[in-house]
């Protein structure tokens, strides 16, 4: 087994392909079920039908088989995994701090980055990817999903949100000399206040391009003015950022137009107010709250816990830091075993692309079952992204579904890190990691 050095996806020499597997996740039923062989549409890339087939009717297992057929068995196959957290124009802070990147770090410097961010990722084995904020590139993530889509560059299908909505002063770089020949700051928000105010910033992020709103709805508003590190003496307090009608107004607006709308919210205030106002999906909310948990309950919201990001910020093994870290895992237990849909996202970015299963492990750390986990990380990604409202169906195996099919050496349930180590590679039926070029 060998990654094609061009990164080009190798094509069948047919508009068919079947696969033939004898260990298959079903993210819809949480079961590995045996001896399923795939068709797949080449041109469309869409598995075009599903059967139950005897073993002993192929041959031994041989990766690249002669001609149309892949013969996958031996091996965990998964669909494509989904990380619904992530920044691809950030590399990990332990590089270089947020402020650092938005700020002093160039446009052509931060899409080669992202260029190579994607390319890590869709080798990983994530082949979606919901992109939650530019952070200071305004747009810019909206055409770099473009050149994805066109075939320019190779990486995982994205669902963009182009720049966070953020009330007045609630997310933004701050300078302090600026007077007369002095030094701006990227805008990192697109500011909006009052009812009309924020339905008019949903409005133009769709404008923009954007495949999923995302606001903040609390923020610490001086984080950005007084870094860490900087001057001490300085209070820095999560405060809430919107009223609960101007939530109500941008969900409303998000919907009215087709879009999902997701909300950055640590506070259980924050995660109360967002749930109510009926967002799809709330990112972090990691303060333990039993009303917070209701809320999302009892709205159908899905929680994108991001872990990682809360694990590679608690640095240190301290008493206090460790006293943290168990509340955070254990609140994320608590959603689960509420009922509420998790979906797998780890703010990736922050930490670096293609250590993406870093988020998975941590879901099992935190007590949930595997299989669970790999829902989190499937079928839970697509309805993150938007179900049905993405305009193709991906997370799952079956007839008319995206043919993103992932291929691992060795069993999952018990070793977790085998979800380090794809060995095949597959988005719309077209082979990223796994060499075709071996076939007769």
């Amino acid at each position: 087994m060998r990654i094609r050095r061009a990164m080009e996806p190798a094509q069948p020499p047919s508009d068919s392909l079947t696969i033939h597997t004898s260990t298959l996740f079903d993210s819809k039923s949480k079961r590995f079920l045996p001896n399923l062989s795939l068709t797949i549409s080449t041109k469309t890339g869409l598995i075009t039908k599903v059967h139950t087939r005897e073993e002993h009717a192929l041959p031994n297992h041989n990766l690249t088989s002669p001609g149309t057929v892949l013969d996958l068995r031996g091996l965990t196959i998964l669909p494509g995994l989904v990380d619904a957290h992530t920044h691809i124009f950030l590399h990990p802070y332990s590089e270089t701090s947020s402020l650092h990147q938005m700020r002093d770090e160039s446009l052509v410097e931060r899409v080669v980055r992202a260029t190579n961010h994607v390319k890590a990722a869709l080798l990983a084995g994530y082949t979606t990817y919901r992109d939650l904020g530019t952070e200071g590139l305004r747009d810019a993530d909206a055409n770099f999903r473009d050149t994805i889509n066109r075939g320019l560059i190779p990486g995982p299908r994205m669902f963009v949100a182009t720049e966070c909505i953020a009330s007045s002063g609630g997310y933004e770089t701050r300078l302090e000399n600026t007077g007369p020949g002095g030094a701006t700051a990227p805008r990192i928000s697109d500011p909006a206040d009052g009812v009309y105010g924020v339905r008019a910033a949903v409005r133009r992020r769709l404008c923009a391009g954007a495949d999923v709103v995302k606001f903040y709805a609390d923020y610490r508003k001086r984080a950005l003015r007084f870094p860490s590190g900087g001057w001490p003496g300085v209070r820095n307090p999560n405060v809430l950022l919107f009223t609960q009608e101007e939530m109500d107004a941008m969900v409303d607006e998000a919907h009215r137009s087709g879009a999902p709308i997701a909300a950055h919210a640590q506070s259980p205030e924050a995660v109360v107010m967002a749930a109510n106002a009926g967002v799809d999906t709330l990112e972090h909310g990691h303060l333990p709250s039993e009303e917070a948990l209701e809320a999302m309950k009892k709205n159908g919201t899905i929680f994108v816990p991001t872990l990682s990001v809360f694990d590679v910020s608690l640095p240190g093994g301290d008493e206090g830091t460790r006293r943290a870290r168990k509340a955070i895992l254990g609140h994320t237990k608590a959603a689960f075993d509420k009922g509420i849909k998790i979906a797998a996202g780890g703010d990736t970015g922050a930490f670096a692309h293609g250590d993406n299963a870093k988020e998975v492990e941590l879901l099992v750390e935190a007590g949930i079952p595997v299989e669970d986990v790999l829902q989190a990380a499937t079928l839970h990604g697509w309805e993150a992204c938007g179900g049905d409202r993405c305009g193709r169906r991906f997370g799952y195996l079956a007839e008319g579904w995206a043919a993103d099919i992932v291929a691992f050496e060795g069993d999952l349930t018990r070793d977790l890190g085998v979800l380090r180590r794809p060995v095949f590679v597959m988005k719309d039926g077209k082979v990223y990691k796994g060499d075709l070029e071996d076939s007769a």
